[in-house]
Order: C-alpha cells, then sequence, then structure tokens
C-alpha cells in the first residue's frame, strides 16, 4: 500500500461499463509525512468514499482490480490504482 493525498476528480463521459458509478480521484503520490512525491498525479477509482484534501492509501496493479470487488473477468474493472483506506495518522518510530 502507498500513500498519497486527494488533489483533484475525474470526470469521463464515455466509461467501461464495470466503473459506471464509480468515482474516479486524482491523486498525488506522497511519501508517509505527507511530503508529494516528484511523480505525476495518478487517477484512482475510490472504494471508501474518500474526499478533496484527504490523506489515502492506495494499491496498484492486479491488488486494484482486486479491491474493486469484481467476481469474473467480466466484471472486474481493468484499473491501475484503487484508493483503499483512509489515514487517520501515522507514528513512525525511526
Amino acid at each position: 500500500m502507498l500513500p498519497g493525498k486527494v488533489i483533484g476528480r475525474v470526470w469521463a463521459t464515455k466509461i467501461c461499463e464495470s466503473l459506471k458509478g464509480r468515482k474516479l480521484l486524482l491523486i498525488q503520490p506522497t511519501d508517509w509525512h505527507q511530503r508529494p512525491k516528484t511523480t505525476q498525479p495518478i487517477v484512482a477509482v475510490d472504494v471508501v468514499g474518500a474526499g478533496a484534501g484527504e490523506f489515502v492509501f492506495y494499491v496498484q496493479a492486479r491488488e486494484a482490480a482486486v479491491a474493486c470487488g469484481g467476481r469474473s473477468l467480466e466484471d472486474t474493472p481493468p484499473v491501475d490504482a484503487a484508493i483503499v483506506g483512509i489515514i487517520d495518522g501515522v507514528k513512525l518510530e525511526i
């Protein structure tokens, strides 16, 4: 799981059937101290109800598709990132 911050929302006029009704959010990857990484923002499917400005964690690749709850190949959306949690706090002991 990776940390990130919600920085926007994405709308699409045409979308894959298995993504209909799902919210697409733009997230900026960060470190665990909420400092933005220099990578480009990514689009992620929201499966937990995250909102603007929230600190979240997300998964990528196959784990993102699994997080969307598909039971078969036909109803599993073709996604590369999914927000799977909203972070309330982080305690690092380094």
